[in-house]
């Protein structure tokens, strides 16, 4: 069976660990003596590579999932400062974006004149509204005047 096994293993261009034969054709297998003997055995079946193994990714699917509902973010995982992990002009541009919707929407729906829904676009871009609570209270304001 050694010398079997070494022909497949140089047949098939893997390492004879990876070399196995079926028990119910051990019999066959020892008869063949040839290189020919041995391909033939390998096209029936008789003799197979097993597959290399490969780093499993089953660990990282899990942890992916866990990432999307927000877990695995703690003080431990971050490598990056605050702003790296979430830039400087894309946290005032989300910020921006959802006063103006909002200042928009309040406008629309003739919760504060166009003079105030200027008033209040301007403190918005200046950075003085910190945030659509901030703008909700200020309407609020404006509205009571």
């Amino acid at each position: 069976m050694k010398i079997q096994k070494r022909l497949a293993a140089d047949l098939m261009k893997t390492g004879e660990n990876r070399i196995r034969i079926f028990e119910d054709a051990k019999e066959e297998v020892a008869a063949a003596i040839t290189r020919e003997d041995v391909r033939k055995l390998i096209a029936k079946g008789y003799i197979f590579a097993v597959p290399v193994n490969s780093t499993s990714r089953g660990r990282i699917r899990k942890n992916y999932a866990q990432k999307k509902k927000g877990r695995r973010k703690g003080q431990g995982s971050r490598k990056g400062t605050k702003s790296a992990r979430t830039p400087k002009k894309a946290a005032w541009m989300n910020k921006i974006r959802a006063i103006r919707r909002s200042l928009i929407k309040s406008r629309d729906t003739k919760e504060i004149t166009p003079a105030t829904y200027r008033m209040l676009y301007i403190k918005g871009k200046s950075g003085t509204i910190k945030d659509k609570a901030h703008l909700a209270q200020l309407v609020k304001q404006h509205k009571g005047e």
